[in-house]
């Protein structure tokens, strides 16, 4: 029996980015607010000092700012007709674990989508006709604009001191920034990052072939900063070691260093680590969440009740729990039937290596957001017709790191291991770089997330199933990217260059990003939809999800500043109008 304990105003399950922010602005419209956390404590002085933080084999290799794959982890399998296994080791992606979750290891790569990323299916329908989406393609529109989100951006951006470049303000492009971005109403907090020798050499073989780069939106502080909550920021050292690292020097923004040193002092927020919350209890009606049972640390069972509960969690959490929970009708593949687990997509990344005799290009000399980007190819920035494929991605000379372990770049031919080589990597490590290419996602008619029939995590219950592959249109958009990269790459004139396109089914063994998205979608109605536009639940008024797991698809860009910019945009409903009449914000 779970023992019942008072309620509080709003209860917040997970506390990363999506927690700060809700924790932050529910706490100054006067609520009472409890975080429930099922990680531990992590701060900047104790957990991520610069005198250990910076050990490849601790943080990357041994995960040790990572989920626990014996404690949760999910089955995977690329299709239907295959039987899925659990992941028993961390790969493809690095769910974290612990207050400030995956805000604590990105690498601080910030961006805004693209308008007509808001409106995939009607946008898309609208320039190229119906059949440039295939009936096995369940793209949507989001149920929100670039507009709607602008104010929320830019919010976002200065609470984080964002380094950068405009290149659209209010409808006047902007020299030396990214011409195809949306407007925004002010420039950046900050100024660029200094560039380095890679990404400069990429900059200016992009423009011989007419390209128009800029320098890449980044969390990592190119000058001290203090954010509008008053909190202090200190210059980016250029380290290298920001993503699956925490930042000892106070230079990139995290919750730690932006939100928690205000929030953490307010009396009316309190926060629970190593509190598992394992149901959402809802009432007889099944319109309204009452509670969540959550498990602490010594494994007692308790009922936490709530006016106002907010999944702010990892999206493959969140999801899962509202499964465990029987929130919503799960999806159903065959008839299409079922919205909840719907939608899942991920990014699709190729490189182009090269190689140089007679350069010195010191990659340890770098930073998580430092590079340089073309946006040519992004969304629907260029004409699709006839190509056979939508959506796009980015191109960019990203000099994030020389990490001794994780980074050795040698030419084709070199053996794997050995004296030979290890001459390789010693020759290479100072001459030669990646081009990077990150693309978008379409969602699917096969790709989504149930539970499991089979297998159980520590607790007993079912793990979430993940069902997941490339598909022709991915995979074409992606060697469309990559022959792109690989003109740059030529025009950079190296002793040798090397194209590393994606091939075959998604693997989920080697690392490639965190951009999880989907299976609790937002939109414009319940048929096709979790979540309304203001990310509250379409079935249950007081339960609000935030998080990419509300991305219908996957867009061309890193998710995190549209996951920051949906989380404002859904505190300021939720404080404007549903506090004042709670209920539906949107009628179904």
């Amino acid at each position: 029996m779970a023992t019942k304990l008072p309620p509080v105003d709003a209860l917040l399950v997970g506390f990363g980015w999506t927690g700060a922010i809700l924790g932050q602005e529910l706490t100054d419209a006067g609520l009472n607010v409890l975080a429930l956390e099922r990680g531990g404590w992590r701060d900047t002085a104790t957990d991520f000092a610069t005198s250990f933080i910076q050990d490849e084999l601790r943080f990357y290799y041994r995960h040790e700012l990572f989920q626990e794959p014996a404690r949760e982890t999910l089955s995977f399998r690329n299709s239907t007709n295959e039987v899925a296994l659990p992941m028993r080791q961390l790969g493809s992606f690095l769910p974290a674990s612990g207050v400030g979750g995956a805000g604590i290891h990105w690498n601080g790569q910030n961006w805004r989508f693209l308008p007509s990323d808001f409106l995939t299916r009607s946008h898309n329908t609208e320039r190229y006709g119906a059949p440039a989406i295939p009936d096995t393609m369940t793209v949507q529109d989001w149920g929100v604009t670039y507009e709607d989100l602008e104010p929320y951006y830019d919010r976002w951006e200065h609470l984080c001191g964002i380094s950068g470049k405009a290149g659209n303000i209010k409808g006047q492009i902007q020299p030396g920034g990214n011409p195809f971005e949306g407007p925004r109403s002010r420039d950046f907090p900050n100024p660029p990052m200094d560039m380095t020798y890679g990404p400069t050499l990429f900059a200016q073989a992009a423009r011989d072939i007419g390209l128009k780069p800029f320098p890449a939106p980044s969390a990592n502080m190119s000058r001290a900063y203090t954010n509008p909550l008053g909190v202090q920021l200190g210059p980016c050292t250029y380290c290298g070691f920001c993503e699956k690292f925490g930042c000892g020097n106070y230079s990139k923004a995290s919750p730690q260093t932006t939100i928690l040193p205000v929030l953490l002092r307010k009396k009316n927020f309190t926060l629970k680590t190593e509190c598992e919350v394992i149901k959402i209890n809802l009432d007889s009606d099944k319109k309204r969440a009452v509670s969540v049972t959550f498990i602490d640390p010594q494994g007692e069972e308790y009922e936490q009740p709530a006016e106002l509960i907010i999944l702010s969690a990892f999206v493959l959490h969140n999801v899962h729990l509202l499964l465990l929970s029987g929130i919503g009708t799960p999806y159903d593949p065959n008839t299409g039937k079922g919205t909840l687990g719907k939608n899942y997509a991920y990014q699709i990344v190729s490189s182009v290596d090269v190689f140089y005799d007679d350069k010195i290009l010191n990659p340890f000399v770098g930073a998580g957001a430092l590079g340089m980007v073309v946006d040519e190819f992004n969304g629907d920035n260029f004409d699709h017709t006839n190509l056979g494929f939508i959506g796009g991605g980015y191109i960019a000379c990203w000099n994030t790191n020389g990490r001794p372990i994780e980074t050795h770049l040698v030419p084709d031919g070199t053996p794997k291991w050995g004296a030979t080589w290890k001459k390789a990597v010693v020759k290479n490590y100072l001459k030669s770089m990646s081009l990077a290419t990150h693309g978008s996602v379409m969602s699917h008619r096969g790709n989504y997330l149930d539970l499991d029939p089979t297998y159980r995590d520590f607790l007993g219950r079912p793990l979430m199933r993940m069902t997941f592959d490339f598909t022709e249109n991915e995979h074409k958009m992606s060697d469309f990217l990559t022959g792109k990269t690989v003109e740059i790459a030529r025009a950079l004139k190296a002793r040798e260059i090397r194209s590393n396109p994606r091939k075959g089914h998604y693997d989920i063994t080697p690392y490639q990003t965190t951009h999880n998205t989907g299976g609790a979608i937002m939109g414009s109605n319940p048929q096709e939809s979790v979540l309304n536009r203001y990310l509250q639940h379409w079935d249950v008024s007081n339960l609000f999800v935030m998080g990419s797991s509300a991305f219908p698809q996957n867009a061309g860009y890193n998710p995190t500043g549209t996951v920051a910019a949906l989380a404002l945009w859904s505190a300021n409903a939720i404080k404007t109008q549903y506090l004042k009449t709670p209920g539906p914000l949107v009628q179904a």
